[in-house]
């Protein structure tokens, strides 16, 4: 895993091995447990109280560094599957994985709300990856007649915010699946490239609106 700092204030290479560690052991004990003290994660990572808290001076900083970075992951996947599958199977399968990352990350959602005594979903911070990945699976389902057209990444965002909603000790899976087939279906009903009685409402006399003989 590689995080980087700004490039305006580049590290040299053992602070950056440094950073690098302190960011890796940072993501798996709060993953484990979001109230990690920071002293325990800076004694894990091998470093000194001066050093972590050059990098990092509070909880927030830290857990929030970590998220954009997972997040950035999830996001460059997007691109990734529509160069291998078509706009609709990719738009899916990366709801799918947002699904994985939303359940197997629940405890750094946790520390992210406790640093930021933000009650909100965590998909809040930094959350622009997530809304540029999203764009752009849109774009690519619009422009294919796959989805309707007009659906924004904001709008996408709040349908599928109940992921963040889900149990990850519970039996997530299956509701994940149910609620992303929900949007999935919101996003394909009346779209221009699919047939007017494949079921997704777009059929009029489905609807009852055939004219009468």
């Amino acid at each position: 895993m590689r995080y980087e700092k700004d490039a305006r204030t580049p590290l040299r290479s053992d602070a950056q091995r440094n950073r690098e560690r302190i960011l890796e052991v940072a993501l798996t004990e709060l993953t484990r447990c979001a109230a990690t003290p920071l002293s325990v994660i800076a004694k894990k990572a091998g470093v000194g109280q001066g050093t972590f808290y050059r990098n990092f001076p509070n909880r927030e900083s830290l857990v929030l560094e970590i998220y954009r970075h997972e997040m950035r992951q999830v996001a460059d996947s997007a691109a990734e599957l529509l160069r291998s599958r078509e706009p609709e199977r990719a738009l899916r399968e990366w709801m799918d994985h947002l699904a994985r990352f939303a359940m197997t990350k629940a405890g750094l959602a946790d520390a992210i709300r406790q640093a930021t005594g933000s009650p909100g979903s965590p998909a809040k911070p930094g959350h622009t990856p997530l809304t540029s990945a999203a764009d752009l699976l849109l774009r690519a389902n619009e422009e294919a007649g796959t989805i309707r057209p007009g659906v924004t990444a904001e709008d996408f965002v709040l349908a599928i915010a109940g992921l963040w909603q889900l149990d990850p000790h519970g039996d997530w899976q299956a509701q994940a699946a149910r609620l992303l087939d929900l949007v999935m279906d919101g996003l394909r009903a009346n779209a221009p490239g699919r047939r007017a009685d494949d079921g997704t409402g777009a059929d009029h006399r489905a609807a009852g609106t055939e004219e009468p003989e």
